[in-house]
């Protein structure tokens, strides 16, 4: 294998050894998850970056429902409960500990609560939706949803509207996130963090290059590639391929087209499967060599395993890009008090000591030139702080916000496709 078609950027080598850091804290606390392993590959992207994904328009029947609020407790609880996606925010060495939430803890004189809840958008939802539907507390102050889920809670009034004057940081929001498609304006929620997905595979074992989705369909691939069960990212991209801007008003029938692409590689036996959080153990194992991944999933693995030959590429058609978002469940009584801790959150110094430990994409304005000083190299890299040429010249996007209707439709069409 002629190893030197694969150069090594120094910029990748830097996020690889933070990759290897925050894998040993993981380790240590003995969790793996899909937050947990997209970190690494991810981007901080800057304000000019992500101008280049601005969002459509909101869809019809969009934007938020009017909901009654429940009394606010934050002046005698002095507590917050926040739930997150496993191994989501720094760690300390061992593991055990989140720093910059002791540091919150300390300043603020609230007691955190904070629990790794959330393994899948779908199956957290269906948990915690009928609670939210009843107006019975579901013990938590924040959840933490993407953005296509944030989207339905906001849509079903599941969430409480923020007060933004109360949270002074949230100025530090990056320009193009403070009007997305399904919170107009951002009175709902705020940005946690993002990622992209693209195609990855294990160089040695495919032995060449693989830079389109029709390198992936490849005969001698047959039954070793792994597909994501998240059809944004999945879908998006086959929509990409197929000339469709899954950012833009794309059509049912070009959805349904992509659904048929995924139907005849599952059919003719090119996929081996379609996975969420554990399609990872796929490529451990061997049994699969390349797939739809997530981008930081690809440099865990690096880190992890010591082989550099797991690559992550942004397909020639185009990559796609997520967000996690914050939000205020409409059960909460200690609103003032999670305004309070996400504002803590969006200070460009705190911001940037998260995105050292996870490697994702930041959404605060500043926090790069913070980044600078804890390390010079992860804040030059193209991987976590790209310039608006990149996200524009590798056509990456986010998959529009659904109407009600889209969103039950093609979720019904989708789940079909996969048999679930």
């Amino acid at each position: 294998m002629d190893r030197s078609r694969y150069p090594t950027d120094p910029r990748t080598t830097a996020l690889v050894r933070a990759a290897r850091a925050s894998a040993r804290s993981r380790s240590s606390a003995g969790s793996l998850s899909r937050r947990s392993l997209l970190g690494a590959g991810a981007l901080g992207l800057g304000a000019g970056a992500l101008g280049a994904c601005a969002p459509p328009d909101p869809p019809e029947g969009g934007g938020a429902a009017e909901v009654d609020l429940p009394e606010d407790r934050s002046d005698t609880e002095k507590t917050v409960r926040w739930a997150n996606w496993t191994a989501y925010l720094d760690m300390d060495d061992a593991g055990k500990r989140y720093p910059s939430l002791e540091a919150f803890e300390k300043e603020s004189g609230l007691t955190v609560s904070y629990t790794e809840d959330i393994e899948d958008n779908d199956s957290y939802f269906n948990k915690i939706a009928p609670q939210l539907r009843a107006g019975q507390d579901i013990k938590r102050d924040i959840f933490t949803f993407t953005d296509w889920m944030a989207n339905r809670i906001i849509r079903e009034g599941l969430c409480q509207p923020l007060d933004l004057l109360r949270m002074p940081n949230a100025t530090h929001l990056l320009e193009p996130l403070k009007d997305v498609s399904f919170d107009p304006g951002r009175t709902h929620s705020l940005t946690w963090q993002s990622g992209f997905a693209g195609i990855g595979y294990h160089k040695k074992k495919v032995g060449r290059e693989l830079k389109s989705l029709d390198d992936l369909w490849a005969d001698d691939l047959k039954g070793r590639i792994s597909v994501l069960s998240e059809f944004r990212d999945t879908l998006g991209l086959i929509m990409l391929d197929q000339g469709v801007d899954p950012s833009g008003d794309f059509t049912a029938t070009q959805f349904e087209a992509a659904i048929a692409e995924v139907d005849r590689r599952l059919s003719d036996g090119y996929i081996r499967r379609i996975k969420g959080n554990s399609y990872l153990n796929d490529l451990k194992s061997g049994n699969a060599v390349a797939g739809i991944v997530w981008s930081g999933d690809l440099f865990i693995l690096r880190a992890e395993t010591e082989d550099d030959d797991w690559e992550f590429v942004i397909p020639e058609s185009g990559g796609m890009l997520w967000s996690d978002n914050l939000m205020v469940p409409i059960t909460s009584h200690h609103k003032r008090n999670a305004q309070e801790l996400m504002n803590h959150y969006y200070d460009p110094k705190v911001a940037a000591e998260v995105a050292a430990w996870v490697n994702y994409i930041c959404p605060v304005e500043g926090a790069r030139a913070e980044m600078e000083k804890i390390d010079p190299e992860l804040a030059e890299s193209p991987f976590i702080f790209p310039g608006e040429d990149y996200i524009a010249d590798h056509n990456i996007k986010g998959f529009r916000a659904l109407s009600a209707t889209e969103d039950a439709d093609y979720s019904a069409a989708w789940a079909k496709a996969v048999g679930n």
